[in-house]
Formats: C-alpha cells, sequence, structure tokens
C-alpha cells in the first residue's frame, strides 16, 4: 500500500527540523496556565502573558498575519501571529507547523479587532509533529466504525464526542463519592477466577500456564464481594470490567464495565432506595439537572420511581403466570420466537416478560419479585416461596440495574447450585457453575444483605443521551477489519 502523500511530506518536513537542530518531540515544554483557566478566567489574564499549549486545530494565513485554533481539554483559544511582533519566527511558524501539531506558545492574552480572545504570539514550540493531516473539522468522521476504530479521531473532530467520555468519566466519579459519603468501602477483587459465577452467561477461558490449569475471565464481581461481607466489613462496592462471551449490539459489548454494591443487614426494598438515590444523585450532580430527554421526550428523573411486580404485569396482559399450563407458556415461547435449551418454567416466565415488555419501560421503573428459578443467588420470597426478592430497573427500555435480597442459607444456595448443573447437563452454557469455595464462605457465616449490580456503560447511556452503548465505550470490540 503506497503511503499517504500527507505523511511523506511532513516526514520529509519532519527530516528537516531535525537536520536543523529542532527537536519536533521535545521532553518539556513550560505551560503556565491551562487553555481552559484562560478561557474561564479572561479577563484575569487579559493583557498578560502566559505560556500554554495544544493542538492546532485550523491555521489560516493574510499576508504577514496569521490566525490558529488551539485545543486542549475541550477548550479552544485563537493564536494571533503577527510579522512585526515574532519577526523571522512567523517564517519559521509557516515553515514548520502544520494543523494537527501539538504546539506550546507565548504571548499576551488579548482580544482582536473583531472580538476573539485570542494569544499574541511572542514565540513558540514545536511539542510534537503530526504526521498525518487531520480531516476537515466541520465535516468529521462520517464513517461509523472508522469513529470506533480510530476513536482519538473521533474525540479530536467530534467535541461532543469528547464530552460524552468527559461525562462518563464524572458519572463513575460521583457514583465513588456518593457511596464513600455513606461509609462504603471500594475493594479490588480477582478478575481471573478458576470458577466463574454471579450471572448466567458464557465466559472467556483462558489457561495459567504457572499451575497448568484453565481460568476465566470474571463474568460478575459477586461472589467474591460476598465473601467480603462473611469477613466483617458491611458496606462494599467494586467498580470494574467483566467479561461475558454473547453479543455484540447496541446494548451489549463482551467487555463492560459494572458496580456491585453490597450493604449487610438490609434487603431489596433498601437496595432500590439506594440506586434511585445514587442515580439521582449522578444525574444532578453530573448533568446540573433531574430532566433529561430520551427518545425525543423528557423523563423527570425527580418524581418517585414506579415499583411493580412482574406476575402483576403479566397478569394484566393476559398471561395469569400462577395458573398457565406449560404447553401454553411453550407456545408463547414460539411467539416471541424465544429458544431455550432446557426448558425452566421460571426461567421461560421471566424471557417472555422481557420480551413483552422491556422496550416499553422509559420512564424509571423497577420490576419486582421474579420467579424462583431466574437466579439461585437470591433470597425466597419472605411471603410467596415460589418467587425470590429480586428486581430490575428499566430506563428508555433498557435494564440498568439488577438487585436482591442476598441468599446466605448455605445449604438452600448449594441445592440451587446443583439445579443449576443440572441444567448445565441439558444443554444450558450459561447456567451457573458449582462454586464449593463459596458455599464454604457461606458455611461460616454470611450476614443477610441487599446487593444491587449498575451497569455504568448503560447509565452512561442514559445521562448522556447516547443511543449505542459503543457511543459511551471508549474502545468498543470490533470484527477484524476487511482489507479491500
Amino acid at each position: 500500500m503506497p503511503e499517504r502523500k500527507d505523511y511523506v511530506d511532513r516526514l520529509r518536513k519532519l527530516e528537516h527540523m531535525r537536520s536543523v537542530g529542532i527537536d519536533p518531540y521535545p521532553h518539556y515544554f513550560h505551560v503556565s496556565q491551562d487553555i481552559s483557566d484562560i478561557v474561564k478566567r479572561e479577563n484575569d489574564f487579559l493583557g498578560k502573558e502566559v505560556s500554554t499549549a495544544g493542538r492546532l486545530m485550523a491555521l489560516r494565513y493574510h499576508g504577514k498575519v496569521g490566525f490558529g485554533d488551539l485545543v486542549m481539554d475541550g477548550y479552544k483559544i485563537q493564536i494571533f501571529l503577527r510579522y512585526d511582533v515574532l519577526g523571522d519566527k512567523y517564517s519559521n511558524f509557516k515553515d514548520i507547523v502544520d494543523k494537527g501539531d501539538f504546539i506550546g506558545v507565548k504571548g499576551d492574552v488579548v482580544r482582536t479587532e473583531k472580538g476573539e480572545l485570542s494569544i499574541l504570539l511572542k514565540d513558540f514550540a514545536i511539542i510534537s509533529k503530526s504526521l498525518y493531516d487531520l480531516p476537515h473539522q466541520w465535516f468529521g468522521i462520517e464513517d461509523v466504525e472508522t469513529r470506533y476504530r480510530q476513536r482519538y479521531l473521533d474525540m479530536i473532530l467530534n467535541p461532543e464526542i469528547f464530552e460524552i467520555f468527559r461525562k462518563r468519566s464524572y458519572i463513575t466519579r460521583e457514583i465513588r463519592n456518593f457511596l464513600n459519603s455513606k461509609g462504603f468501602i471500594e475493594f479490588e477483587t480477582p478478575i481471573l477466577q478458576p470458577v466463574y459465577g454471579g450471572a448466567n452467561a458464557k465466559p472467556f477461558i483462558t489457561y495459567v500456564n504457572a499451575i497448568e490449569r484453565n481460568y476465566y475471565l470474571r463474568i460478575s464481581d459477586e461472589l467474591y464481594l460476598k465473601r467480603l461481607l462473611v469477613a466483617g466489613y458491611p458496606r462494599v462496592y467494586e467498580i470494574g470490567k467483566d467479561f461475558r462471551n454473547e453479543d455484540i449490539d447496541s446494548r451489549h459489548n463482551p467487555e463492560f464495565t459494572m458496580i456491585e454494591i453490597y450493604e449487610a443487614f438490609k434487603d431489596y426494598k433498601y437496595m432500590m432506595d439506594l440506586t434511585e438515590n445514587l442515580i439521582k444523585h449522578v444525574a444532578e450532580t453530573v448533568n446540573g439537572t433531574l430532566k433529561i430527554s430520551l427518545n425525543g421526550r423528557e423523563v423527570d428523573l425527580s418524581k418517585p420511581w414506579k415499583r411493580v411486580r412482574m406476575l402483576d404485569l403479566l397478569y394484566e396482559n393476559g398471561i395469569d403466570a400462577k395458573r398457565i399450563g406449560d404447553d401454553d407458556i411453550k407456545e408463547l415461547l414460539k411467539k416471541y420466537e424465544i429458544k431455550m435449551p432446557a426448558y425452566v418454567r421460571g426461567i421461560a416466565i421471566t424471557k417472555l416478560f422481557e420480551a413483552m415488555f422491556e422496550e416499553s419501560f422509559i420512564e424509571p421503573v423497577f420490576v419486582m419479585d421474579y420467579p424462583r428459578e431466574s437466579t439461585p443467588l437470591c433470597k425466597l420470597h419472605r411471603d410467596d416461596p415460589s418467587l425470590v426478592e429480586r428486581f430490575e430497573l428499566y430506563i428508555n427500555g433498557i435494564e440498568i440495574a439488577n438487585g436482591y435480597s442476598e441468599l446466605n442459607d448455605p445449604l438452600l444456595q448449594e441445592r440451587f447450585f446443583r439445579e443449576e448443573m443440572e441444567r448445565r447437563t441439558l444443554g444450558d452454557e450459561e447456567a451457573q457453575q458449582m462454586d464449593m469455595d463459596f458455599i464454604e464462605a457461606l458455611r461460616t457465616g454470611m450476614p443477610n444483605a441487599g446487593g444491587v449490580g449498575i451497569g455504568i456503560d448503560r447509565l452512561s447511556m442514559i445521562l448522556t443521551g447516547a443511543k449505542s452503548i459503543k457511543e459511551v465505550i471508549y474502545y468498543p470490540i470490533l470484527a477484524p477489519k476487511q482489507e479491500k
């Protein structure tokens, strides 16, 4: 493949710089003020000399005068070049500086005749020579796949994408601030696990040479965080990557970020309160409002969030989950094109519910009280042992959170794991494994607790208005690029 012309031209320019003693990649440049400081506090800097740096995003000359846009951290300031101020440095600038370069500049903060906040250059330095010309900023990158593969270009050229990722970082920060203020402690649990558990999902498998056995990338933090409850920590959480060898679409990426939160002596009702208050805090702190725009309509998060029982919603729509026969359920599975490797009544009812209702929940809603078979890690419902005390939070048709009253009976937990193993023998690859080490921990004694897992990628979608999870993941997984 022939080299790009811009690369060849700029490589020649770089070699010229080195030949005359100019380092195109120096070790240091003194910055007295960030561009963001100058822009936000312009009155403090007008008429004063500053030294700052950024990427040159535009460059234009008019005889012995030149202008450029210097950008860093999402903030922009104009640079103003005058031959009568720079002298020979004006020609040097024209000879070696290109759009896309990182440059350092020194000069006075002024306003031009047109009122543009600018830095009148007295001196400059190349900080990093860009060997590629940037695509035209006004048109950006139109090809979606290119945007995802070259995310750095996406963020350089699309300020709204740059801000989405800044906001995502703030979301994670505010989650931590909220929990830390309530006495929670953040832990790090193993990513490589000998037995994967905590969710129904296919794992990624790897091999540990030192002990000559397979390990798994975790699909959940749950079972290790619960061991910390056994140890006596009352409030624990972890923000980290989980991995599930499953779909890639607008709501799923095999590598994703979760937070799991557990608090001793609580139940699922308390965890619904905690989840609602946490998300409201994050939304108001990061966005400055509890009103968000979803699917072209305004959703007010400040209203009390609805709580509905799964079986009630089904009953209201003609399905009496308590009395319907298995044959009728199987017919409904066919109708909604739901495939199950092994028929389990409670799981079938759950899948039907998700197919029928999930995308209709635009306003926040907690769906409560799932069939017992839907999870092996949850306490039986205190009023109906055919159900478990589980909830899922939906916003904008997306599952955002999943929480329980956590099962802490070791005998019942072992029985439920054995049921999962039976499902595996029937072909359900997502059924959970038997984790005897976790059972041993429960036999030592775990306090009753409430727990919840929240998808940070999906929450970021809601709070930024992104329509695809790929818009809030810095580097989403993509199929290999096809060579043309």
